[in-house]
């Protein structure tokens, strides 16, 4: 467990909570004791004031310089030092505010929020809460609300220790052992491990990357190899610097929250499967068919049609490519939005339903294969070769019910001796492209040729299916790469 400081002004200001030795004066942590500048230690900055050159703000400026894990950081200071600036980053805010308060009955055009550690002292405005902390992460903050024309968030603040009543003295001590538990809790006995891994997943996705066996396997045997592996969720967004490393377990996309801890984690310093230019690239079918049609990777024929020239590229979909041929949404993923389309008539009517949710829409000629290749990279090389196979009676190996169900092909899961020289090296060409994380690249193969149909940034690991030949050793073989990457991260290298 990462050693924790809670810094003070004065330790008069601690007079309410519990005496701890992990409380120390900003005086001692600033001063050149070796003791207050042991590798990765977490603080907790309480001083009374952040303003420029304070010793509220040296404290924040010397963890950093010491690597030490800090909240509030610099940025989060400059930023909230200037309303110019922050004010940039909380117009989504002031929307999320409208829709809590809008039917509210809330007597007076301004109101005052505390926010300790992300959680409000108003209860119905948690959510708003929880973003504010993690856009500008602070132990204290007030926050001014106004209603105009609407609600809008005036200004943030960040708030101090000693000026706290009782009853928000309560919610800061409850909010703080949320925090960092490991403060006033006795850590259970355990091995010691040499890195903390975090591991995001979603109980509830109905078609996730990992299913739950596979996850034990990974807290289980990261646990063997001397990683402190535990599950994540989205709720444990401003906890994320606790841990060295991110391991993202769910369907990643640009617009929630898994591009957002990948960019959190980036930021951090700590390693990151899938980093956030993978999930920028891999995530969008357009850049990615741009990508490998300029280095010459073997695709299908592939058209990028736009709605502002539907018509026009319509009809150069239909001279280009015949029929049947696919339609793709940018961002799809586990066969959704996707549709094959036999004559003029599916094409339009199915372009007008994709064009309302993206002005670009890919469309690729089709060719019907019995399964797809799907080869797991890491690192730039092979880890694992598998076969999907079309669901019965479908063109895809996902087939979507309306009414919600998902029915999948089946699989056969082949050690990389057995597979085809020609689907490994086009994998590799198109993997390559994209970095040295963790993907599947999806291969048809007709007779001697592989093309490659898309690159995704966070394969699935599935017990039972992609570990059927390996076994155990696939998760080793992708802990090591995080136990690789953090050993060069600690060397400098």
């Amino acid at each position: 467990m990462h050693p924790v400081l809670i810094v003070v002004d004065n330790p008069h200001d601690w007079k309410a909570y519990s005496p701890s030795d992990k409380v120390i004066s900003v005086q001692d942590y600033l001063s050149h004791d070796e003791q207050f500048k042991l590798p990765n230690t977490h603080v907790i900055n309480l001083c009374r004031s952040y303003k420029y050159l304070t010793n509220g703000y040296y404290c924040s400026l010397l963890a950093e310089a010491r690597n030490h894990k800090v909240i509030p950081s610099v940025r989060s200071i400059n930023d909230l030092s200037n309303k110019s600036l922050y004010s940039l980053d909380i117009g989504n805010l002031n929307q999320i505010l409208e829709k809590l308060l809008h039917d509210r009955r809330i007597g007076g055009n301004s109101q005052t929020m505390k926010l300790f550690f992300g959680n409000p002292d108003i209860p119905q405005l948690e959510n708003l809460g929880r973003q504010i902390f993690e856009l500008f992460a602070s132990p204290i903050l007030i926050v001014t609300l106004k209603r105009r024309e609407r609600w809008i968030i005036d200004s943030i603040k960040p708030g101090a220790l000693n000026s706290l009543n009782e009853h928000e003295e309560d919610l800061f001590a409850a909010a703080l052992e949320r925090f960092n538990a490991s403060v006033w809790r006795k850590p259970r006995s355990r091995k010691k491990s040499r890195y903390d891994l975090a591991i995001l997943a979603d109980p509830d996705e109905k078609l996730p990357p990992s299913d739950k066996s596979a996850l034990k396997k990974f807290v289980s045997i990261g646990k063997q190899m001397g990683i402190n592996a535990e599950l994540i969720t989205k709720k444990d967004y401003s906890r994320l610097a606790e841990y060295d490393a991110l391991f993202i377990r769910e369907t990643t996309a640009i617009n929630n929250h898994t591009y957002r801890f990948a960019k959190r984690a980036e930021s951090e310093g700590m390693v990151v499967l899938d980093d956030p230019q993978s999930i920028l690239r891999c995530t969008n079918k357009i850049f990615l068919a741009d990508l490998l049609s300029t280095n010459g990777v073997p695709t299908p024929k592939t058209l990028i049609l736009s709605k502002d020239l539907q018509k026009e590229d319509q009809e150069r979909a239909i001279e280009t490519l015949g029929y049947p041929m696919v339609i793709k949404i940018p961002d799809g993923s586990f066969s959704r939005g996707v549709v094959k389309v036999e004559n003029e008539q599916e094409l339009k009517q199915h372009l007008d339903e994709l064009f309302k949710q993206s002005a670009l829409v890919l469309a690729q000629a089709y060719s019907f294969t019995d399964y797809d290749w799907r080869i797991g990279m890491l690192n730039k090389k092979p880890i694992f070769s598998c076969q999907y196979f079309m669901t019965r009676g479908h063109w895809q190996i996902y087939k979507h019910s309306k009414g919600g169900k998902v029915v999948s092909g089946g699989f056969r899961t082949l050690p990389l001796h057995e597979t085809p020289k020609k689907v490994l090296d086009v994998a590799s060409r198109a993997a390559n492209l994209i970095g040295d994380g963790l993907y599947g690249v999806d291969v048809k193969q007709f007779g001697d040729t592989a093309m490659v149909i898309e690159v995704n940034d966070n394969p699935n690991v599935d017990s039972g299916v992609e570990d059927l030949y390996l076994k155990d050793d696939l998760y080793r073989i992708i802990l090591e790469e995080f136990i690789r990457r953090l050993e060069r991260k600690r060397n400098g290298i």
